[in-house]
């Protein structure tokens, strides 16, 4: 049978990978034919390198068509396939053991370890990653990331339907939990029987460390509270994140607002988001510099960033705690009615603060991005929120990936582009399914006056509804009024406008 020879395959790629040894053999292929429903099993000798994903993909098949699977979407198969790559991972503490071992000689070679074996026993499932798009696209502010996000799995219609049906047991609470570990996994809820973090400790208090299954970005790191707690950012955050970077030597780690529309997509569990990528906002042009009284030695900067941003540089981090919670205390409570920065409705709060820390030679960075998620009549969605004219490209919300200058963009966009490419190169009209997209495809075609290369074309006029959307979320707009609304909200933190750069002495 063909099965046979693909579990073998499968049980070479374990063997070929060191996550198990040859003595497992026998007792991973019983463990196997058991969850496939056959009676017997034959050894053969794989002699070849073993392609994981077209060994996974033609057992799943093999166990929809005898019926071991009840679908053939991607719910259904993720879930035996995380199953079955479970046999191959060892048992929690196991891993936590060889983390910290491989920690006392190198953090960084712990870090590279645990990030391969994660994509190894494919709860990283790189095939899938590997199909998303990525480009650069040039604006004013620099260059600009984007890419369309294909990792993450979609259900079939019969899928949503069932999953509708299903009674929710609470457990785990959310996708974040430390009780996702070994999780089997639902229609409503992704196995996790593969998937471990590190414990971890920072500001004397319990986080988990992990990667994220559909990283965006190079070793997506994920910090998340030991406990199912709402996100908040405050005093502690400052030291929680200045303690991971010194921890995890040229990773950054951020935290999303903890409120809807300018907060991330999970607010109910308190988590960081870090990783080792050099993201756009990084290399920003900086606007005016300031300086503080009370901590001269601190270099503070307005950036010239879509999103209205502080950078505070330091080399003593008790002094970037200070300033980063001042900064964020005062935001809370700031008004300033003629750039629509309100901060309260009815006691319901608005201002919050998307930070981002790094440590580089020595010195603390932080990135302090200002935002409010007030609504109103004229924009329902979020006034500094990407408003409608950039829907059709992107309407989630603008969060701390792509404040930093990464646009995930939704995987739907990259058979619609097709299609508007097509379309266009045939000077024919798009399809009804698409035709929230017709506004933009008329500019588009008002701009082949003369040939050009389309696909290029549409990849960069992309990028300039990415800035767009950025700039929508902005408080202080970059223009020089929002800039003399900037400065002022600097001065209401105390800090002085300079003039020169040079004048700073980071010690």
């Amino acid at each position: 049978m063909i099965i046979n020879h693909y579990i073998n395959k499968l049980i070479q790629y374990g063997i070929d990978k060191l996550l198990i040894d040859e003595e497992d053999r026998i007792f991973i292929a019983n463990k196997l034919i058991e969850m496939l429903g056959i009676e017997s099993f034959r050894e053969e000798k794989i002699l070849s390198s073993v392609d994981l994903y077209e060994t996974l993909n033609t057992i799943l098949d093999y166990a929809f068509e005898n019926g071991i699977i009840e679908g053939n979407d991607s719910a259904y198969r993720d879930m035996l396939d995380a199953k079955m790559m479970d046999l191959f991972v060892s048992r929690p503490s196991e891993i936590i053991r060889k983390f910290y071992q491989d920690y006392k000689l190198d953090p960084v070679l712990a870090t590279d370890r645990f990030y391969r074996f994660c994509q190894e026993i494919n709860y990283i499932r790189m095939d899938r990653i590997q199909k998303n798009v990525h480009w650069k696209s040039q604006n004013e502010f620099g260059v600009m990331d984007l890419t369309i996000n294909l990792s993450k799995p979609e259900k079939d219609p019969k899928t949503i339907a069932l999953a509708k049906q299903m009674r929710s047991t609470g457990y785990p609470k959310c996708l974040l939990c430390k009780e996702n570990v070994g999780f089997k996994g639902h229609l409503n809820h992704p196995a996790r029987q593969n998937h471990r973090i590190i414990p971890i400790e920072i500001n004397n208090e319990k986080f988990y460390f992990q990667y994220s299954p559909y990283i965006y970005y190079n070793e997506h790191a994920i910090v998340l509270h030991e406990d199912h707690v709402d996100m908040e950012v405050n005093a502690k955050t400052f030291r929680r994140l200045t303690d991971f970077v010194e921890m995890f030597p040229g990773y950054f780690l951020g935290s999303n607002a903890g409120l809807p529309i300018v907060g991330g997509s999970i607010l109910d569990h308190e988590h960081y988001q870090g990783g080792k990528y050099r993201f756009p906002i990084e290399d920003a042009g900086i606007l005016k510099y300031f300086l503080d009284p009370v901590f001269p030695n601190c270099k503070i900067e307005m950036l010239k960033w879509p999103c209205s941003t502080i950078r505070i540089k330091t080399k003593k981090k008790e002094e970037l705690w200070e300033l980063a919670d001042r900064i964020s205390t005062i935001w809370g409570e700031y008004e300033d009615a003629k750039a629509n920065v309100i901060p309260f409705t009815n006691h319901i709060p608005h201002n919050a603060i998307t930070p981002i820390c790094r440590l580089k030679d020595g010195t603390y960075e932080i990135d302090i991005v200002l935002r409010n998620n007030r609504t109103t009549q004229d924009f329902p969605d979020g006034l500094f929120h990407p408003h409608r004219e950039t829907h059709h490209i992107k309407k989630e919300n603008i969060g701390l990936i792509e404040v930093m200058g990464l646009a995930v963009l939704p995987g739907r966009l990259l058979e619609e582009i097709a299609e508007i490419e097509n379309a266009l190169a045939r000077n024919e009209s798009i399809r009804e399914e698409i035709i929230h997209h017709k506004q933009w495809v008329e500019y588009l075609r008002g701009k082949l006056s003369h040939p050009t290369d389309l696909k290029a074309m549409i990849r960069d006029e992309v990028g300039k509804k990415f800035l767009q959307a950025l700039l929508d979320t902005g408080v202080f707009k970059q223009s020089e009024l929002g800039i003399e609304h900037f400065v002022n909200f600097m001065k209401a933190c105390g800090f002085e406008e300079k003039k020169e750069e040079e004048q700073y002495d980071i010690h």
